[in-house]
């Protein structure tokens, strides 16, 4: 049933999200005077209706799969709520959540890294030299690979101390 349920909310964000961010879009006048040129919502319009068709197949899917089952109810969705709430998965979405408030203020490497060591522990990684030096590497190569060689601008953090840091790191990684 929960799969259910987020199928739903999905297909309904989603349908908002076209509905009021892609199709009202405004048109760069350039665009607008070139008749020759894509418009810009026409990939997002494409892609969003394609998911919202894969996700009504799913709910379908779902529906079929599960018609007449015991666990299928409210009921039985409404009983596992608190169980969600005490799992791992709930625990790993909130690190997620907390990530993307803490990657501004504390930049991409702190984030990665903290990110990295959290997840790796919620996963029951209990060896923590390990778990810290693998963390320490792959925030590194994804530092190289995206801040370095495709230059994406990545967060450097707005507290001095961690910037300063973000910085150092970078003069010596260029």
């Amino acid at each position: 049933m929960f799969e259910l349920i987020l199928n739903i909310l999905l297909f309904l964000g989603l349908g908002y999200t076209l509905a009021f961010n892609v199709v009202e879009a405004p048109v760069p006048l350039k665009v607008q005077k070139n008749p020759y040129a894509l418009q810009p919502h026409v990939w997002p319009t494409v892609l969003i209706v394609l998911l919202m068709v894969l996700i009504l197949v799913n709910i379908y899917g779902i529906i079929k799969k599960n018609k007449g089952k015991e666990s299928f109810t409210l009921k039985a969705f409404a009983s596992s709520i608190p169980v969600f709430f005490k799992g791992k998965l709930f625990l790993g979405i909130a690190i997620v959540v907390i990530a993307s408030f803490i990657l501004e203020p504390l930049g991409f490497m702190v984030t990665c890294f903290l990110f990295l060591v959290s997840y790796g522990y919620l996963l029951g990684d209990r060896k923590y030299v390990r778990l810290v030096v693998v963390a320490l590497v792959v925030t590194l190569f994804l530092y190289v690979v995206f801040g370095v060689l495709l230059s994406v601008n990545l967060p450097r953090g707005t507290v001095p101390f961690l910037r300063n840091f973000a910085l150092a790191i970078e003069s010596i990684l260029r």
